[in-house]
């Protein structure tokens, strides 16, 4: 029998500096497609055709002022944010741990401050829009989406190599 692993910790590092202590919560990246449907002549009816990844957003929640996302705030280049999520998954039926790490790069799309109310707590909401995104299980690299560079390897099979190649930037 096998129980599910839960999340029992978790950091978050931004620009490699570690927010250990002040980071409340990651809502991590949903990875979805953009699919449209199709129906042609003699099809009994519609089939969805995959063309690529949806936009890929990371949030998160930091307790009070941190300088550094404010000065990110407006960075040029679309992947000049690096953030990487660190989290401990441990299984309650044999104790062991599973170590997953996203990795992505992006620039913060809205930081939203919350409510300042003296005495109160002060949380701040930051959505980070992601250029790339690397999910790393164990060590092992599962996933990993370049957008610019239309690079998409799934379980070590890269899957956009052949398109690459034939538009000439493989």
């Amino acid at each position: 029998m096998a129980l599910p692993s839960k999340l029992k910790d978790l950091n978050l590092y931004n620009a490699g500096d570690s927010y250990v202590g002040r980071v409340a919560s990651v809502t991590l990246p949903p990875l979805s497609r953009q699919m449209e449907e199709w129906r042609g002549g003699g099809m009994n009816g519609p089939v969805k055709i995959d063309h690529g990844n949806q936009a890929i957003d990371l949030e998160w929640t930091l307790g009070g002022l941190d300088l550094t996302v404010l000065r990110q705030y407006g960075a040029t280049r679309v992947a000049g944010v690096p953030l990487r999520f660190a989290g401990g998954y441990q299984r309650p039926d044999d104790g062991g741990v599973d170590a997953v790490e996203i990795v992505v790069r992006g620039r913060h799309e809205e930081i939203d401050m919350g409510e300042a109310k003296p005495g109160e707590d002060t949380e701040w909401k930051i959505k980070t829009a992601c250029a790339y995104y690397k999910l790393t299980i164990n060590g092992v690299v599962e996933i990993e989406i370049d957008l610019i560079n239309g690079v998409e390897i799934i379980g070590g099979v890269d899957r956009t190599a052949e398109l690459r190649r034939a538009i000439g930037t493989a």
